[in-house]
């Protein structure tokens, strides 16, 4: 089995990490945590929903740029420094969820973390898909 690094353009570039990992054979993605990181490196947004939209935004390029499509995701985790105002923003977060992802849900995850690798983020997601 090979893995192939993706590391697309459009995201900050990765220091320690591949932002994808393509495996031949069984067609594994393996995404790395995604936060609101622009192409400079720096969090944007002030709210949660705005930080999560652009999270998933990088975890779906990441994705598409490996060949895949947010259908493949297979299981995703969400780490949120406040459990409570990601319940508080549930419903407009699954609203951004189904415009930018669909309704093919992944296996999920969400767990309260004390605080990020990017000190000013408030949510990262990771996980995996499977492609055809």
């Amino acid at each position: 089995m090979t893995a192939e690094r993706v590391n697309p353009p459009d995201l900050s570039p990765p220091a320690g990490f591949s932002h994808a990992v393509v495996a031949t054979g069984s067609r594994v993605v393996f995404l790395a945590g995604q936060t609101a990181l622009d192409g400079d490196g720096k969090v944007t947004g002030d709210t949660l929903p705005e930080q999560f939209t652009r999270a998933l935004t990088n975890l779906l390029t990441a994705l598409r740029a490996a060949g895949g499509t947010p259908a493949g995701l297979a299981r995703v985790t969400v780490y949120a420094t406040d459990v409570a105002a990601y319940r508080e923003h549930a419903r407009e977060l699954g609203g951004i969820w189904r415009d930018l992802a669909g309704r093919d849900y992944p296996a999920m995850a969400v767990v309260q973390v004390m605080r990020l690798w990017d000190e000013e983020a408030m949510v990262e997601l990771d996980g995996f898909a499977v492609l055809p």
